[in-house]
């Protein structure tokens, strides 16, 4: 990682100890600061995983776009697959701060190299998933990202600031989707508890 002009007068036990300092005072990491090489490679993995989390995220959900019951439910689900390639797009940009092009990440997790929520690979059987994706792996998913607000290294700090508040839009949407199919027919009533059934374990 590139010092500045006073970093490149300290030595390495110097810079770490600094860089302690600032971990100890909660001080924010920024992309021109000195960083430790394994603390660099280690956000590296961790941000693109995210990164990719977040693209991948958007095709279970995807897949029911055109078949979503109604307009206004198809426009609700629009909006929360376009926030998740935003999610994406942040993180990947994080990511970049730190000397890795956006194309090698791909590449990574194209290979497998690179990985991602493991929760995106259940299919998506009825319209009841959507529901169920929104309000349990979303909810888990801001129990697990709240944390990550207050994270040692400011790009990503701050892009999780705006993440969190769109998530918490995408379990409520999950929720209300249950809701309506917990108050409906029969029918609806099996389709929504199977879903539940079905993704609790894996959120």
């Amino acid at each position: 990682m590139s010092a500045s002009k006073e970093d490149s007068k300290l030595s390495e036990k110097e810079l770490m100890e600094r860089f302690q300092q600032k971990i100890d005072r909660e001080q924010k990491i920024e992309p021109k600061d000195w960083m430790p090489e394994e603390y660099r490679k280690n956000l590296i993995r961790m941000i693109s995983q995210h990164a990719h989390s977040e693209i991948v995220g958007m095709l279970p959900e995807a897949n029911w776009l055109t078949r979503a019951p109604s307009l206004h439910r198809k426009l609700i689900l629009m909006a929360k697959i376009q926030d998740e390639g935003g999610h994406g797009l942040y993180l990947y940009s994080a990511a970049e701060t730190l000397g890795i092009e956006r194309r090698e990440m791909i590449e990574q997790l194209h290979s497998g190299k690179a990985k991602y929520s493991s929760v995106f690979n259940y299919p998506t059987l009825s319209w009841a998933d959507v529901g169920a994706i929104g309000w349990l792996v979303d909810g888990a998913a801001i129990v697990n990202q709240v944390s990550l607000q207050r994270t040692s290294y400011g790009p990503y700090s701050r892009g999780m600031v705006r993440i969190c508040k769109e998530e918490s839009f995408h379990q409520r949407q999950g929720y209300e989707i249950v809701t309506v199919l917990a108050q409906g027919t029969l029918e609806q009533k099996e389709m929504a508890q199977d879903a539940l059934n079905r993704w609790w374990w894996p959120a």
